[in-house]
């Protein structure tokens, strides 16, 4: 079970969930941005696949383990991938994950602990190497990865996230980046930062949870949004952040934003799945956008009759 805690509030009366306006820099980039051909991508999903709460459920009754993720495939067009955060698949895990999923699915794999939880992001070490060569056999299903740094990376830092931008193979596994340190988001340090980020051609990672909305900075530097929503188990303002967010998009794909990742955090999974349908039919009614929309089978079930 992939829970969010960062920022994650037991009781939520009073805090304001109103969305910042764009900043400057996010202005800046769309002028910059080429006009994009055709409809933006969207990639809408859960974190993590192998819940046996989805049996009977999203997963048809008596579903294996072992057939969990092509379950999940059938709902869910991307998965934010967590099980890279703790060990870096081989092969032989890689080959089964592409069987399993089709070419319109998309992974979004989180760098090792190893690498983002280090000081130096591991760069006297091989793990980035080891990292890509792992995660570029997913091919065509390659979606984004993500540098999740710890709280304690600071803009004092930059220069380690500088030199880890050099060394990582962008062009070939896109990369955005998540902060966490509060000194981010509090003088031109993000504007900084975008510029940087912009240069190697990263993202960025907006996380949007209770307890740290200074997190959801609406800082862009490419063309790729990731958002990582956190919920409250259905209150009522999951469901008006969700459409704010909608109306947010529908903002940037005119001006010419190209994709989106949003994932689903809930304390229980299947509400997770619930709020990612919520999501997919209201993009898919207000954006144009043509979503599959996660059922539970006995609705798909009765849909047959």
């Amino acid at each position: 079970m992939w829970n969010m805690k960062f920022g994650k509030l037991d009781k939520i009366e009073g805090i304001d969930f109103s969305m910042p306006p764009d900043p400057k820099a996010t202005v800046k980039l769309f002028n910059s941005l080429a006009k994009r051909e055709g409809k933006p991508s969207v990639f809408s999903g859960c974190t993590g696949w192998a819940m046996k709460e989805f049996v009977g459920n999203y997963y048809p009754s008596g579903t294996k383990s072992q057939d969990y993720l092509s379950a999940y495939a059938k709902q869910f067009n991307t998965i934010e991938l967590n099980s890279t955060y703790y060990r870096i698949p081989d092969k032989k895990t890689i080959a089964k994950w592409v069987d399993q999923t089709p070419d319109t699915f998309r992974f979004a794999p989180k760098i090792p602990q190893i690498i983002s939880q280090n000081r130096e992001l591991s760069l006297s070490e091989h793990f980035i190497e080891a990292f890509c060569e792992s995660v570029i056999r997913l091919g065509e299903r390659l979606g984004t990865s993500f540098l999740q740094l710890p709280p304690n990376f600071s803009p004092g830092q930059i220069n380690n996230l500088e030199n880890f931008l050099k060394r990582f193979p962008i062009n070939d596994i896109p990369l955005s980046v998540e902060l966490r340190n509060e000194n981010w988001f509090v003088s031109k340090d993000m504007e900084i930062l975008c510029e940087l980020l912009n240069e190697y051609g990263a993202g960025t990672v907006m996380s949007d949870v209770a307890g740290r909305r200074d997190a959801l900075h609406m800082y862009l530097s490419n063309g790729t949004a990731m958002i990582r929503f956190v919920g409250n188990e259905l209150h009522s303002s999951d469901f008006s952040r969700l459409d704010a967010w909608i109306d947010r998009l529908g903002i940037w794909f005119d001006q010419g934003l190209q994709t989106v990742y949003i994932f689903q955090h809930q304390e229980e999974n299947l509400l997770a799945a619930e709020i990612c349908a919520y999501f997919n039919k209201k993009v898919n009614e207000k954006l144009g956008i043509s979503l599959s929309i996660p059922q539970k089978y006995d609705n798909l079930q009765l849909s047959l009759f």
